[in-house]
C-alpha cells in the first residue's frame, strides 16, 4: 500500500462507507452529495489516513480534506460546465415544441404499423439532451393521439417511447449522468459518445420487441372520447382516423435536429481527427470547436436564438435557469461521487483490490457492472447508481490497466436494471400510462427496463474479450 496505510484495513472501511451511504440515502432526510461526502470521510477516518492534510517527500498533499477537494473540483472541472449547457439546451427544447416535432417528423417517415419505432427513436434522440422523466411528460401525449387514431395500445406506445428515452439518458453524454462518469473515469467523450450509441441501438429494439410484439396485445388500453385510458378487448390497428397535428405551432423538423446533431457531429469529428493524428492550423480550429464544452455550448447558441426565436427575452432565461435548478443537483452528486473516487485512489485501495481481484482471475469489468445494478436496485436513481459505481471502481480499474472506456459503459448499463417503486421515473411511465396495478406495472416498465439492461450485460461481456 501506499503511504504505510494497511490495504485490508482500507477495504473494511469502504464496505463500511458503503453500507452507510445505502443507508443514508435510503432510510434519513440526507441528500445523495452530504452521504457521498459522509462516505468519503468514513474511507479516511476508517482506512487511517491523515485527518489534516500533509506533504509527503515528493512535495505532494496528502489526507482526507484534499482527496474531497481535489476529486470534486477534478471530476467537475471536465464536465461540469457541459452539464450546466445540456440542461438549459434541453429546456429550450421543451418550451419550443423541438421535442415533439422530431416525433412528428419520424411518424410521418416511418409510416403505418411502425410508431413504436417512431416513438422509441424519438425518445433515442430527444433524451440526449433532455431529462428522460420531462422527455416523457412531453411526447407522451403524442402516443396517446396515436392510440386513440389506429387503436393500438397506449401501453405498448408508450413502452417503446420510454425505452428509447431511458436508454440513451443513462449512456450517452451529454447526459449528466453518462457526462459524469466520463469525468471520474478520466475518458474521451467523443469515443465513449460513438460507443455508447452503438451500444444503445440493440438495447432499444430488444426493448421495442418487446413493446410492440407483447405489451401491445397483452396490455391492450386506448383512451376513450374523454381522454381516460381504458382497458378493453384487443383490435386491430385501424389506419382510417389521423393524427391532427396540424394547429401546433412548432419549429420546423431541420432546426428542430440541428442543436442535437450539431455538437454531436463536433464531437465526433474531434475524435476522429485526434485518432487519424492530422495537425494543422486549421485542423487546429475544428480540434477547438470539437471540444465537448465548445460544441455544446454551440448547440446550445443554435437552440436559443434559432429555436427560442420566439421567445420572449424574460421566457427564455426562466426556462434556462430551471435547466440550471437541475444542474446543480447533478453537478453535486458528481462532484461528491469525484471525491469518493480520488480517497481511494489517494490510499491507494484501488490498487489493494485490482491486484487481488487479478490474483482471483475475476474479470475486473465485473465490479462496476456489480455495484451499478446493486445500487440501481437498492437505492432507484440511476445517475446515484452510475456515479458511485465509477467512483468505486475508476481507480481499481485503472490499477488493473483494464480499459476504462469498458469499466464506464459498464457503470451506465448497470444503472438501467429493473426500474420500480424507488425510481421516479417508473412513477412516471406507469401513472402517465395510466397503469395501476402492480403487476401490470412490472410488465409494463420493470421487465422493458431490465430487457435493456440484460442486452447491455451481453454487450459489456463480449466487449470485454477484445477491450483490454
Amino acid at each position: 500500500m501506499v503511504n504505510g496505510l494497511d490495504g485490508t484495513r482500507m477495504l473494511i472501511g469502504l464496505l463500511i462507507a458503503i453500507v452507510v451511504l445505502i443507508i443514508l440515502v435510503l432510510k434519513t432526510r440526507v441528500h445523495a452529495f452530504l452521504a457521498l461526502i459522509i462516505s468519503t470521510v468514513l474511507v479516511g477516518l476508517i482506512g487511517g489516513m491523515p485527518l489534516m492534510n500533509i506533504k509527503l517527500e515528493n512535495g505532494s498533499t496528502f489526507g482526507i480534506m484534499n482527496s474531497i477537494t481535489s476529486g470534486f473540483g477534478g471530476t467537475l472541472s471536465s464536465i461540469g460546465i457541459i452539464i450546466g449547457f445540456g440542461v438549459m439546451l434541453g429546456q429550450i427544447f421543451e418550451a419550443t415544441g423541438a421535442a415533439k416535432k422530431m416525433a412528428y417528423t419520424f411518424l410521418k417517415l416511418f409510416g403505418k404499423n411502425k410508431e413504436e419505432e417512431a416513438l422509441a427513436l424519438t425518445g433515442f434522440l430527444v433524451s440526449i439532451p433532455i431529462f428522460c422523466d420531462s422527455g416523457f411528460i412531453i411526447l407522451s401525449p403524442i402516443a396517446k393521439a396515436i392510440s386513440r387514431a389506429t387503436k393500438k395500445s397506449v401501453i405498448g406506445l408508450g413502452a417503446a417511447l420510454a425505452a428509447g428515452l431511458v436508454i440513451t439518458h443513462s449512456l450517452v453524454p451529454p447526459t449528466p449522468g453518462p457526462l459524469g462518469v466520463c469525468g471520474i473515469f478520466g475518458i474521451d467523450v467523443g469515443s465513449f459518445i460513438l460507443l455508447a450509441l452503438v451500444l444503445s441501438l440493440p438495447m432499444t429494439i430488444g426493448c421495442l420487441i418487446y413493446s410492440k410484439k407483447y405489451l401491445g396485445k397483452k396490455l391492450y388500453r386506448v383512451p376513450n372520447e374523454n381522454g381516460e385510458i381504458v382497458e378493453k378487448p384487443y383490435e386491430a390497428p385501424n389506419y382510417d382516423n389521423k393524427v391532427d397535428v396540424a394547429d401546433e405551432k412548432l419549429p420546423g423538423a431541420f432546426e428542430s435536429f440541428l442543436p442535437i446533431l450539431i455538437p454531436i457531429v463536433l464531437i465526433l469529428t474531434n475524435t476522429i481527427i485526434s485518432a487519424v493524428g492530422v495537425k494543422g492550423d486549421g485542423i487546429n480550429v475544428i480540434l477547438f470547436l470539437g471540444q465537448p464544452i465548445i460544441a455544446v455550448g454551440i448547440g446550445l447558441l443554435f437552440a436559443l436564438f434559432v429555436l427560442g426565436r420566439h421567445l420572449d427575452r424574460a421566457t427564455a432565461i426562466a426556462e434556462m435557469e430551471k435547466g440550471m435548478r437541475q444542474a446543480g443537483i447533478i453537478m453535486l452528486v458528481t462532484g461528491g461521487g469525484g471525491a469518493l473516487g480520488q480517497i481511494i485512489k489517494d490510499s491507494g485501495l484501488g490498487t489493494f483490490i485490482a491486484t487481488n481481484l487479478a490474483a482471483a482471475s475475476i474479470p475486473v469489468v465485473l465490479l462496476p457492472l456489480i455495484i451499478a445494478t446493486i445500487m440501481r436496485f437498492i437505492q432507484g436513481s440511476g445517475t446515484v447508481a452510475m456515479t458511485t459505481a465509477a467512483s468505486i471502481s475508476a481507480p481499481i480499474i485503472i490499477s488493473a490497466g483494464a480499459n476504462p472506456v469498458l469499466g464506464a459503459i459498464a457503470c451506465c448499463v448497470g444503472s438501467i436494471f429493473f426500474s420500480y417503486f424507488n425510481d421516479s421515473y417508473f412513477w412516471v411511465v406507469n401513472r402517465t400510462l395510466g397503469v395501476s396495478e402492480v403487476k401490470d406495472q412490472f410488465k409494463t416498465w420493470s421487465y422493458t427496463s431490465t430487457i435493456a439492461w440484460a442486452i447491455g450485460v451481453v454487450e459489456v461481456l463480449v466487449l470485454s474479450i477484445f477491450m483490454h
